[in-house]
């Protein structure tokens, strides 16, 4: 055995990703909050696109259905861009 040390998993810029997921996360600046608002916002973005397709033969009806999903689209994309900032206030609370 040689005296260096040997890394299991490196990254692209020498980071040591031999800590796992944390090692991971913390190399792409991503938090498990910020997993968490990333995962919340693509099931979000998932709904939405479900209620595209299921627009009705109605105008009327395929209209109002079809503008709500598009403002839940929104909502999915306001989430994955600013949630971590957004949470960021309700976690950072104090005593």
């Amino acid at each position: 055995m040689s005296s260096k040390l040997l890394f299991l998993a490196k990254g692209a810029e020498g980071n040591d990703l031999s800590g796992g997921f944390t090692a991971f996360f913390n190399s792409i600046g991503l938090t498990g909050a910020g997993l968490v608002t990333k995962g919340v916002a693509a099931v979000v973005a998932v709904i939405a696109v479900r209620m595209l397709f299921s627009l009705s033969g109605d105008p009327k009806r395929a209209l109002r259905q079809g503008s709500m999903a598009i403002g839940t689209l929104f909502v999915a994309v306001v989430l994955a861009m600013y949630g971590s900032d957004l949470f960021s206030t309700v976690t950072s609370a104090k005593n």
